[in-house]
């Protein structure tokens, strides 16, 4: 008999993220900083990638020192990198190109994970620009560039879109060109 999997019709971990999201909008920043550490130690190194990202995510967020909020973001961009695998042997990796890996656990749709790295890519530029690093910041929002075209057309592409041309006009003003 073939077995199914199926996607369960509640995610817990990613509803346990959002509750603390909401905590972090209302302003509670280390309540949801704390939820948010309980909840990375639950998962582990090893669990689900989607959730490892989706939480280093927001984690980021609540940091206080542009470094911590850096390093969640490069765990989170980790995460994300380790979920999109597979190629075939001997082709080159480009934005994209990737499928989602086979295994245990639920799986997410690409398309879903997709639209994280247009904007991992641009909170690690706006981490470096913070930390006074604009040649690294730069080529964060290269990669964001090439990762938002990935993306269907919308709102948030195009907010996304947006957020790159004002850090990369900030950067730029910051190294003293003016457009």
């Amino acid at each position: 008999m073939e077995t199914r999997r199926e996607a369960a019709p509640e995610d817990g971990v990613l509803t346990r993220i959002g509750q603390a999201i909401m905590l972090h909008r209302g302003g509670d920043r280390e309540e949801a900083r704390n939820r948010l550490s309980a909840l990375w130690q639950e998962i582990g190194p090893h669990g689900d990638a989607f959730h490892r990202c989706t939480l280093a995510h927001y984690m980021a967020d609540t940091q206080d020192d542009p470094r911590d909020e850096l390093d969640w973001d490069l765990r989170a961009l980790e995460a994300a990198e380790g979920f999109v695998t597979e190629r075939p042997a001997g082709s080159a990796a480009t934005p994209g190109e990737s499928r989602v890996a086979d295994g245990p656990g639920p799986r997410h749709p690409l398309v879903a994970l997709r639209a994280f790295f247009p904007s991992l890519h641009l909170n690690i530029a706006a981490d470096y620009a913070a930390l006074d690093r604009p040649a690294d910041a730069r080529a964060q929002l290269r990669r964001a560039r090439v990762s938002v075209n990935a993306l269907a057309d919308g709102e948030y592409r195009q907010g996304l879109r947006d957020a790159i041309e004002r850090l990369q006009l900030r950067i730029d003003r910051a190294a003293g060109h003016t457009p």
